[in-house]
């Protein structure tokens, strides 16, 4: 993760793009620690936004896809998983796409609505709040909390 974070706000990007995807690991610490090293915080969370809704998207359309072998093989995804989240989705639809950015649920929640085929563009908008909101939030901790470390 080091290497990472010497790659400023590139290494951010990719860094929160791999969390909502693949690689499983905290995408606030990246934002945390290029926080740490004097980076601007709009920017930071602007970028870690940006990637972790790209890597979200990423997994909607691998769901889209629809294919078992790769939910299988690339996110440790069983049939049953998504079977039993069916009667959310049906019910909440699009609204459950502001709640990806959950760890452990997060990525299933995206790979499901792709699955189940929900409105593309709608699960787009409620993802970027949602994923937003909690980079956001993170940055305004960070902001606050920082002075009580630097003592």
């Amino acid at each position: 993760m080091e290497w990472l974070e010497s790659l400023g706000y590139i290494g951010l990007f990719l860094g929160t793009l791999l969390a909502a995807t693949i690689i499983p690991f905290s995408s606030d610490i990246l934002l945390i620690a290029l926080l740490a090293t004097g980076a601007d915080p709009v920017l930071s969370v602007l970028v870690a936004s940006a990637g972790n809704w790209t890597g979200g998207m990423i997994s909607y359309y691998m769901g889209r896809l629809g294919k078992w072998e790769w939910l299988q093989k690339w996110f440790k995804i069983k049939p049953e998983t998504l079977q039993k989240q069916k009667a959310r989705i049906d019910k909440y639809g699009s609204t459950l796409a502001f709640f990806s950015w959950l760890p452990g649920i997060g990525d299933i929640l995206a790979i499901g609505l792709g699955f189940y085929k929900v409105n593309a563009r709608k699960v787009a908008l409620f993802m970027l709040i949602g994923k937003s909101a909690r980079f956001v939030l993170w940055g305004i901790l960070y902001h606050y909390a920082q002075p009580f470390f630097l003592q």
